[in-house]
């Protein structure tokens, strides 16, 4: 059964990641309806995302080969620095500081209160309608190359939200892209790109923090199961998200994720579910 629980929310983790409805919010909502009951854990979720951000290497694999080498060519002096793939190296690494720093602040409330479902019922809601008003209101003129270094630290503090289940991470850093102006799809493009370091250093942290268990529930292998359909699910899911932003708005996931706090809430409040 604890393996395919883990299936399962492998393949809730992969198709919720990229969309902005927070996919630790949905794992955190899930655990609690399958019939273990059990929360699988902020270490079982970091590490599952390993797999989901494999999915961006693989999908944007020719930009970020790209990026590194003109980063690395910018400081020997091979290229200038206002390059713009060498400039997109040094916004992601800035823009990855405030995830890292508040991240080891507030690991303990992130991995305990933070998961409480009264929070994740509010979060989804209200960065929800945040997602909407930052759809409706933003200029969608600049595109990637436009981004400045002060607009990357403001999208790494939105990165950093997403700490919180219910912010999503996706969501977060693509709010605050509409807002500064861009376009959906470079807000898009530069908030997948700015969770590799972030993903990838909280979920082997995880794995090495935890050794032989990714959280009392679930065992590393359970959990490295959930980790492979992950990265499958979410291959697909990133094709489908940056074809539907090129052409649609956000107001269908601005709409699920009020609906779904509304249906947590209630929930709560009838005590079908607990908050922790």
């Amino acid at each position: 059964m604890n393996l395919l629980e883990a299936l399962f929310l492998g393949v809730l983790q992969g198709l919720t990641e990229f969309l902005p409805i927070s996919s630790s919010a949905h794992l955190r909502i899930a655990g609690a309806l399958l019939p273990s009951g059990e929360d699988p854990g902020a270490a079982f979720t970091a590490i599952t995302q390993i797999g989901t951000e494999a999915a961006v290497v693989v999908f944007f694999w020719r930009d970020i080969v790209r990026i590194i080498g003109q980063w690395f060519r910018s400081l020997s002096g091979k290229v200038p620095r206002s390059d713009p793939d060498a400039r997109m190296g040094w916004l992601i690494i800035l823009g990855s500081i405030p995830i890292v720093v508040l991240g080891l602040l507030f690991q303990d409330d992130i991995e305990t209160v933070l998961r409480s479902l009264w929070v994740v019922a509010i979060m989804l809601i209200v960065f929800g309608v945040l997602l909407g008003i930052a759809d409706y209101v933003g200029a969608k003129k600049r595109r990637l190359n436009d981004l400045t270094y002060p607009h990357g630290v403001a999208y790494g503090f939105a990165q950093a939200l997403a700490l919180v289940p219910g912010v999503s991470r996706s969501g977060g850093t693509i709010t605050m892209g509409l807002f500064l102006g861009y376009e959906r799809a470079a807000a898009a493009r530069y908030a997948f790109l700015l969770a590799i370091p972030a993903v990838f250093g909280s979920g082997f942290y995880q794995l090495f923090k935890h050794g032989g268990d990714a959280q009392q529930y679930f065992t590393l292998g359970e959990t490295f199961a959930a980790t492979g359909i992950a990265f499958v699910v979410a291959l697909g899911v990133i094709a489908f998200f940056m074809n539907w932003i090129s052409r649609r708005s956000f107001l269908p996931f601005v709409i699920y994720r009020v609906l779904l706090g509304v249906v947590i809430i209630v929930l709560l409040t009838t005590g079908v579910i607990p908050a922790l």
